[in-house]
């Protein structure tokens, strides 16, 4: 194949549509807009949702909940994670992002206790439930709240 034999793939391109070229064209005259009214005219048509007047529907619809601007959102690790640490380890959010586990803090660290941990560890975070902290604690590790 050449420079000079290459081609767009068929239905790749289309040609524009030239309107108002006579009435042979099929286009011609009103320029496929019909006749009079709102959307024959130049910069005429209503906006996205409008319904003619009638009462719109995401006005018929009623307002439902709220948005907590104040709300924490925790970065959640699974203490089963913390299995690829060295026995001995202090485990801080800062050492969760070196190592990959966690890539955003968010507002903190929530530990989970989904899973088994074998190593024992100094785990630091902002939160923990119940059943990390025993089983951090039952494989000879401490639970640290920042």
């Amino acid at each position: 194949m050449k420079l000079h034999e290459l081609s767009p793939a068929p239905g790749s391109r289309k040609e524009r549509k030239r309107v108002g070229r006579g009435t042979s064209s099929g286009t011609g005259k009103t320029s496929g807009r019909g006749h009079k009214g709102q959307n024959s005219r130049s910069g005429g048509g209503v906006r996205p949702g409008f319904e003619g007047g009638q009462n719109p529907l995401y006005r018929r619809l009623p307002k439902r909940g709220f948005v907590n601007p104040t709300r924490k959102e925790y970065a959640i690790v699974n203490i089963e994670e913390l299995n690829s640490f060295a026995a001995g380890t202090e485990v801080t959010p800062e050492v969760l992002v070196e190592s990959g586990i966690v890539n955003n803090t968010k507002s903190g660290i929530k530990i989970l206790g989904n899973g088994e941990v074998t190593v024992s560890l100094t785990v630091k975070a902002n939160k923990f439930s119940q059943s990390a902290v025993e089983k951090i604690e039952a494989a000879g590790g401490k639970t640290e709240v920042i």
